[in-house]
């Protein structure tokens, strides 16, 4: 019978230089992760291409040092495979196709609740890549873009919330997306879905 070693014992043991902890790593998360992965995908060989690449993207973090141990080895590779599912998905753009007819097909008019599924996991990235995005604006630029865009406030009700006059707040806003296209444009971000 073999012992079970704690993650963090053996990321520490790879990290050291012994190459075999990784392989009893991805051995032991194996199942769940590929259940994961083609629970969202269904297709083996991109489920298989998916694992690959989160665990060329753990080597390559564990190598740098870029890892925080804080007993949630699974989580974060659960999180790499998340985002690398959601950037398959951004890349094929997949959507529903029907093949037109002038019959009444019952499969066109019936929804896919696992696409729905994707476009809303896709959906809650996008708005966390946005957020994270809006975090980098100057001050004044992120409180008038989040009053108007989130708080769906009028430029007159900025200019009395902030004390600036409307074309203040209406210059604020339109930097404010100046700055987050230099950003997304920079960092070659896809905000799509």
């Amino acid at each position: 019978m073999q012992l079970q070693v704690a993650d963090s014992i053996l990321v520490q043991n790879y990290i050291s230089g012994d190459e075999k902890s990784l392989e009893i790593l991805i051995n032991k998360h194996n199942q769940r992760l590929t259940s994961f992965i083609y629970s969202k995908i269904q297709d083996r060989a991109i489920t298989e291409d998916i694992f690959q690449d989160t665990f060329i993207k753990v080597i390559k973090t564990l190598k740098r040092g870029a890892y925080n141990e804080e007993g949630k080895f699974l989580p974060w590779v659960m999180r790499i495979a998340h985002n690398l599912i959601i950037d398959h998905f951004r890349r094929n753009k997949r959507m529903p196709k029907f093949q037109g007819s002038d019959d009444f097909n019952i499969f066109s008019v019936l929804g896919d609740d696992k696409l729905d599924a994707e476009r809303q996991l896709i959906k809650d990235q996008i708005d966390s890549d946005l957020g994270l995005l809006i975090e980098e604006l100057p001050d004044d630029q992120k409180e008038v873009l989040v009053m108007r865009i989130y708080k769906d406030m009028s430029f007159k009700e900025i200019s009395e919330n902030t004390g600036v006059s409307i074309n203040t707040a209406l210059g604020r806003m339109r930097y404010a997306l100046i700055n987050l296209r230099k950003i997304i444009e920079k960092n070659n971000i896809v905000l799509t879905n």
